[in-house]
């Protein structure tokens, strides 16, 4: 019985095995594996940058800071 379990799964995994070295390229070459090659991908555009938010925003910032000042360079 035994013998008849390890026939089988030697039978199967030569099949495969012959299988993957019919395909063009072989399994690790091109045009071999389970999907066809894809073509090139295009270069993502770039994302804006995420917004600031003010307190984050070194000019806001110093903007602010000249607002509270008075002329003569005390604060308010």
């Amino acid at each position: 019985m035994i013998f008849l379990v390890v026939l089988v799964v030697a039978i199967v995994v030569i099949a495969l095995v012959m299988r993957a070295a019919a395909r063009p390229g072989g399994p690790g070459g091109p045009g071999g594996g389970l999907r066809p090659p894809r073509p090139p991908q295009r270069p993502r555009p770039q994302r804006p940058t995420r917004p600031l938010a003010p307190d984050d925003d070194p000019e806001f910032l110093r903007e602010l800071d000249r607002r509270t000042r008075r002329d003569d360079g005390s604060p308010a």
